[in-house]
């Protein structure tokens, strides 16, 4: 089924590798936002190998991808802690690191600060899926490409420049409103950076919550389901839902 390049129609297929759509203007987005944490950059490819070098130095038999996934998942629940009880943005690798100690804890590990230190170096060398760079080169010349991220700018600014093959048009930090996604001054705050309406933008995220948070400020949202998990119980629902970034491009 073809779609008209000027309006994306219709529902398509969501058997499993297939692209899914809801009707849309695709000719008044104007910018994609893109998430970078597991959406762009390969979290847990390149940090296991780091937690493997910590289990192999206590001749542990925790799996590292049951510590990642636990870590993972204590990190959106440090990053919701830091946006309710307000009392400042502690920022991405602070909340990281408070996760990652938190976790260790958890599978009976007490880690010194110098151990927790080595393991926390491992966000320094993040390395981003390799169907992105080719799908953004392809979506570059229609779209403005912004990365909108939790993480502190200066830290942004290092990956954008050291591990990440794309040029973006604007580097937001949710350091500008002071609280993590899904926060709605974030979606908005973003938007008016880079000088459009939230309408004007698609976030582009893996994490449902994000998508989420996005369509319910008005920006259009689509999710990159990498990890096929279910989208939220919600009814702001991605206006498009894709495989990878391969998929990405090919809709758009």
């Amino acid at each position: 089924m073809r779609c008209d390049t000027a309006r994306l129609l219709c529902w398509i297929s969501t058997l499993p590798g297939k692209i899914l759509r809801m009707a849309f203007e695709i000719a008044e987005i104007h910018a994609l936002t893109f998430d970078l944490f597991g959406t762009i950059l390969d979290l847990g490819g390149s940090l296991r190998p780091h937690i493997a070098r910590f289990l192999d130095g206590r001749k542990s038999s925790v799996s590292p991808d049951d510590v990642w996934r636990e870590w993972r998942y204590r990190q959106r629940i440090e990053q919701y802690q830091d946006n309710i009880v307000a009392m400042g943005h502690s920022g991405y690798l602070p909340v990281a690191r408070r996760a990652g100690l938190y976790v260790l804890r958890q599978f009976g590990f007490d880690p010194t600060a110098e151990e927790v230190d080595r393991l926390m170096l491992g966000w320094q060398e993040l390395s981003p899926f390799p169907d992105v760079a080719p799908a953004l080169q392809r979506v570059g010349s229609r779209f403005k490409l912004v990365a909108l991220s939790n993480g502190e700018r200066a830290y942004l600014d290092y990956l954008v420049r050291k591990r990440i093959d794309c040029k973006f048009d604007a580097v937001i930090s949710v350091e500008e409103v002071g609280a993590f996604k899904p926060h709605p001054g974030v979606y908005r705050k973003g938007a008016a950076m880079i000088g459009l309406e939230v309408g004007q933008c698609m976030m582009v995220s893996a994490n449902s919550f994000d998508v989420m948070g996005a369509r319910m400020c008005g920006m259009r949202g689509a999710f990159v389901n990498r990890y096929q998990l279910p989208f939220e119980d919600t009814s702001f629902v991605p206006d498009l839902t894709v495989r990878d970034f391969a998929q990405l491009a090919d809709a758009l």
